[in-house]
């Protein structure tokens, strides 16, 4: 027998309603989200819409919605209640012109389905909570006047509504939530009164609301006051106070002003008409600017977001980072975040700007400044126990290669310890890789890395730069990383971890290595994120020439066989490519004004001139990891025919930790040697090697062969990163032990480089960045290779002799006798003594940390490369021998 509840009546809205609607039709455009909303619903089950207000217009709204994408009539009869409407609201208004609404429970109503429910226990209703948003989507055509009645957290009477309607209605978001069955949720609230199960849901329905209109329009601030008032008294800023009156001698009034000018100095002040305002500008810029915007994997981002903290941690690489995303953002209708930007940024007239676009502002250095510190860490955690979403750049600062930098911690740091105070919401990690095809900085960046001083940021300096805009910046691409969860991280560091919130200054021993497996997960998950576009295709095959110039021919082989590589062996499923053939990519780098065509009778030549090869190598550095493990293999045949394919497993091995640390790879060592394999086999179905041997021994062909050349290009994205390892070995074998800080290496490095450049083709100047030999005298630091001694010089250990040694097999004889010859020292040493371990003590010392399981591995090392012989598996032969027997060379 069918139930009349299956067989919803005809809507029976009253004349006048209808009317309104028709009057009202002209004025509100509606975007439903998501598109179908039918595919929410369970078929055959009566449908009850739960709203916030009740309203005429919102039931109009509703209606319309429901109309249009084919749902049953909120106007209808709810089949099985007395009800004559199938919705009902958590608030009402008093009044027809200036009533405001405020809220009530709608316990009457849903006590009346409950005991509906409870008459016939084969019936069910389906809740939808439906939020509408009235002037919150962006739009181009939105009037300046129009962002002072969107919506927003302030509850407004019938006027204020109206008025918002006429203005705003063509940017009304109908938002449809997941249904709730009441028949299950009554089930699982056991034996409990209808009353009390009516209010209980009421208050869920209320939590729901404001949890979405949160993530819509942002978190309920009301006022800035409210903020700064909070954090002025909290009581590590009023110890603070009270330390800063005694300490200086003041009165604590005098220090307590102090205190608030300086969280005025931090504080933003967000206004969603500010926001609103700025999308209108800037969508008409972006439009001027670039040629496009795309956001890829923002939806799992979306769906993964509910319920959590979210900290957006981007990469940084240019000023319009903050603006990109945060636009882009909110024109996909999630609220804009507070961003953590530099105190050098709070410049007159931006600076406010910024501010109430939710920009907070923070020193370069909290040295020398107690308060400071507590003040901003007080800020962070007041922000994070209100559910505001944040965002800051744990590089620190904008990246001037192109690679990712290595992170600074602090603020991720401030972040775990105000979740661990008040661990009432998750907190949910969002990295976000963004990737460009021009940069408005590029120059200065270029400049910079070549020792010209940064320029401080000005408004004149502002306006001066107002001339980048005159100029296309291709395609932007922003690419939304797998998030990473707090919870578990702190889970695995220690089970202990929630009983470490309650003393805010408390710092557990395990709180400084879960920060930094954190920034270092985060960084890896930014680039397995990367979006590959055309001008990093371009860059990493042009710039792997002397002259940065490939006949057409060899530039398309080459390209096709990049896509081919980074398809076959995806890094992963997020990384995205351009769906650009190799010819389309060549004109496009030739529109974009990247290379230029030399026109020849033999062929035509894609050329990219000095100025535009220095910048190109920003983009280069920006996939790099992407075919690391493809280079690596590469560079084993740069100056070797052949190799035994465990010789190449062995050696990826030793030398990925270091890789690993400069390019943020995602792999242990065993899986990177799985990787290799993998690339060993495309290699051979490529045929740029050939096996024998059982496959046990690889070869790659003549010099002169496109395979060879293919080969060698594919190697050259890596060579200068392990030119820059054996400066560095160079310079301590050089100088030998207990004779350098890690500071002096560092510059000595930094200067050989420099003079490399000057003496050899041209390098690119992040070829001498000191950031990247301070990245790896460190991780030689962690492998206890080397180390500090009581004297704060640096001691090394018998490995690097070995390091120094299998440095023969990647770099050629001339460049490895070119840099012991510039490296500076104290005592001069030929290549042979080098590479012999004469430039070492005749009893290397031991890592004075070290402990039985580091010598116990560095023994069985040892061992290994002394007496481990592979008599069938040729380890290497040397290139040009092999060249001259067979009539050929690589030259």
């Amino acid at each position: 027998m069918t139930s009349s509840m299956d067989t919803p009546p005809k809507s029976r809205a009253p004349w006048w309603f209808n009317l309104l609607g028709h009057l009202l039709e002209p004025w509100v455009k509606l975007r439903r989200d998501p598109a179908e909303p039918a595919t929410l619903l369970k078929a055959g089950v009566p449908v009850c819409y739960v709203i916030e207000r009740d309203g005429i217009s919102d039931a109009l709204i509703l209606e319309r919605a429901c109309r249009e994408a084919g749902l049953p009539s909120p106007m209808q009869p709810l089949p099985g209640t007395r009800r004559r409407r199938s919705v009902l609201a958590l608030g009402r208004s008093d009044g027809l012109v200036l009533g405001k609404n405020r809220q009530r429970s709608p316990k009457d109503a849903l006590g009346q389905l409950t005991r509906a429910l409870e008459g016939d226990p084969e019936r069910d209703v389906q809740i939808v909570p439906v939020s509408i948003y009235v002037g919150r989507a962006p739009s181009r055509d939105s009037g300046w006047f129009r962002v002072l009645f969107s919506e927003n957290w302030v509850v407004v009477g019938h006027f204020r509504r109206l008025l918002a309607l006429l203005l705003n209605g063509r940017d009304t978001v109908v938002q449809f939530s997941d249904p709730v069955s009441l028949r299950e949720a009554l089930a699982d609230a056991g034996e409990i009164p209808p009353e009390r199960f009516a209010r209980k849901i009421a208050r869920v329905l209320r939590v729901h609301f404001r949890r979405i209109r949160a993530a819509v329009i942002g978190p309920d601030l009301s006022h800035r006051r409210t903020v700064v008032d909070a954090v002025l008294n909290a009581e590590p800023v009023r110890a603070a106070i009270t330390a800063t009156a005694s300490k200086e001698k003041i009165s604590y009034a005098k220090a307590w002003r102090r205190a608030q000018k300086l969280v005025l100095e931090i504080a933003a002040d967000y206004s969603h008409p500010v926001v609103r305002s700025a999308s209108f500008v800037l969508s008409n810029f972006w439009n001027k600017l670039y040629d496009g915007i795309a956001m890829h994997h923002f939806d799992k981002a979306r769906a993964a977001a509910p319920g959590y903290e979210v900290v957006y941690v981007p990469s940084h690489r240019s000023h319009a980072d903050y603006l990109l995303l945060s636009y882009q953002l909110h024109a996909s209708g999630v609220v804009v975040p507070h961003i953590a930007a530099g105190v050098n940024l709070n410049l007159p007239v931006i600076g406010p700007i910024l501010r109430r676009g939710g920009a907070f502002f923070l020193r370069r250095s909290f040295k020398g400044n107690a308060m400071y510190s507590v003040i901003f860490n007080e800020y962070m955690a007041q922000l994070i126990d209100r559910g505001v979403p944040i965002e800051y750049f744990i590089e620190g600062g904008r990246s001037r290669t192109g690679r990712l930098l290595a992170p600074r911690a602090g603020l991720l740091a401030m972040t775990v310890r105000a979740f661990l105070r008040a661990p009432r919401r998750p907190v949910l990690f969002q990295p976000v890789y963004i990737g460009y095809e021009k940069l408005m900085e590029g120059k200065s960046y270029a400049g910079e890395l070549s020792g010209k001083p940064k320029e401080k940021e000005s408004l004149v300096g502002l306006i001066k730069g107002l001339k980048v805009l005159r100029q296309r910046y291709g395609h932007v691409a922003l690419n939304f990383g797998e998030p990473i969860e707090l919870t578990p991280m702190l889970d695995a560091a220690s089970a202990q971890w929630r009983a470490a919130g309650g003393d805010p200054d408390a710092k557990p021993e395990w709180l400084g290595g879960l920060v930094d497996r954190l920034a270092e997960q985060i960084q890896v998950n930014i680039n397995r994120a990367a979006d590959v576009n055309p001008i990093n295709l371009l860059a990493l095959a042009l710039l792997a020439t002397p002259k940065h110039a490939m006949a057409e021919a060899d530039l398309l082989a080459q390209l096709e066989l990049t896509k081919a590589l980074i398809e076959e062996l995806p890094y992963s499923d997020r990384v995205t490519l351009t769906p650009m053939d190799p010819a389309g990519i060549i004109a496009y780098g030739e529109q974009m004004g990247w290379t230029r065509r030399v026109s020849h009778s033999l062929g035509d030549v894609l050329v990219a001139d000095d100025e535009q090869a220095v910048l190109l190598s920003y983009f280069r550095n920006n996939v790099l990891h992407l075919t690391a493990t493809a280079a690596w293999v590469a560079c084993c045949f740069l100056n070797n025919r052949r190799m035994s394919r465990s010789s190449v497993l062995r050696l990826g091995k030793i030398i990925y930790p270091f890789i690993q640390g400069e390019l943020f790879l995602p792999w242990d060592t065993e899986g990177f040697g799985q990787q290799m394999q993998a690339t060993v086999d495309f290699f051979l179905r490529r045929g740029l090697l050939e096996a024998s041997g059982e496959g046990r021994v690889l070869e790659r062909g003549p010099g002169q062969e496109d395979a060879a050349f293919q080969l060698k290009v594919i190697a050259r994205s890596l060579t200068q990163a392990f030119e820059r390892y054996y400066i560095t070995l160079a310079a301590l074998a050089k100088n030998g032990p207990h004779t350098m800080t890690a500071a002096e290496l560092e510059n000595a490095c930094t200067l050989t480089a420099q003079r490399l450049s000057l003496l050899s083709e041209q390098a690119a100047p992040e070829f001498f960045d000191k950031a990247l030999f301070r990245g790896f005298i460190q991780k030689l630091r962690e492998r206890k290779i080397v180390w500090t001694d009581d004297a704060g010089k640096l001691d090394y250990d018998r490995a690097l002799e070995e390091m120094v040694r299998d440095a023969r097999v990647i770099l050629a004889r001339e460049v490895r006798h070119s840099i012991l010859k510039i490296t500076p020292g104290g005592e001069e040493k030929t290549e042979h003594d080098a590479e012999t371990g004469a430039a070492l003590p005749p009893a290397a010392a031991t890592p004075p940390d070290a402990s039985p399981a580091d010598l116990h591995a560095r023994h069985v090392e040892t061992a290994h490369r002394q007496h481990v012989h592979e008599p069938v598996e040729p380890v290497a032969t040397d290139a040009a021998a092999d060249d001259a027997r067979e009539g050929t060379s690589d030259q």
